[in-house]
């Protein structure tokens, strides 16, 4: 299944806020329509929403999740809290956490179009696994700076996640260490996505 290129109020209104996916936010509804047109939901379909929610907060493909499923669930630890780590670690979620760009999707493009540097090299991965002690700069040109800087003016000033440190008028970030998974305050079940994934095998 490809990256969903759709309305991104639609996710919205059915997924709850995804800053990953869109700076965006609909207006919530009335609580006598959302009461009106409320059903019990199936367990089956509990853990699905859980799972979307998931895939469309970091932007990825069905087969990009199914793929780290897996990768923690050979790794030491709980699968759930692994799988976030994964995910919080891609470059795409980095330079989005340290507000270098809008959306993943727009670090997506920032990496793809080769305007940022780890470690003093050029990485157009957006997946790439990023590491304590990694320097995450922009490229040493006019182009990449103003994109960043652009971002970095439009993002509201939140505090940043303690695992990563950010000089902004160097254009740089540094990950100090794997973000801890009580940190990451994201409204998701992990656990349920584990469970829907090893229902499916």
């Amino acid at each position: 299944m490809s990256r969903y290129r759709g309305p991104y109020f639609k996710k919205i209104r059915r997924l709850g806020a995804l800053p990953g996916l869109t700076k965006k936010s609909v207006i919530e509804k009335s609580p006598l329509r959302k009461k009106r047109g409320s059903v019990k939901k199936s367990q089956y379909r509990i853990r699905l929403e859980e799972k979307q929610k998931l895939r469309f907060y970091y932007g990825l493909t069905e087969r990009q999740l199914l793929k780290y499923v897996r990768i923690a669930g050979k790794a030491k630890g709980p699968t759930g809290q692994v799988l976030l780590q994964l995910l919080e670690m891609r470059l795409d979620n980095i330079l989005f956490r340290l507000g270098m760009a809008p959306t993943i999707p727009g670090a997506r493009q920032l990496v793809n179009h080769r305007h940022i540097l780890v470690n003093g090299r050029i990485v157009d991965i957006p997946s790439y696994r990023c590491k304590p002690r990694d320097i995450i700069t922009g490229k040493d040109e006019q182009k990449s700076k103003t994109l960043i800087q652009n971002s970095l003016n439009s993002s509201p000033q939140t505090k940043l996640p303690s695992h990563l440190t950010l000089e902004p008028g160097q254009y740089k970030g540094l990950v100090n260490q794997v973000i801890n998974s009580n940190s990451l305050g994201l409204e998701i079940n992990e656990l349920l996505v584990v469970e829907y994934y090893s229902r499916q095998t």
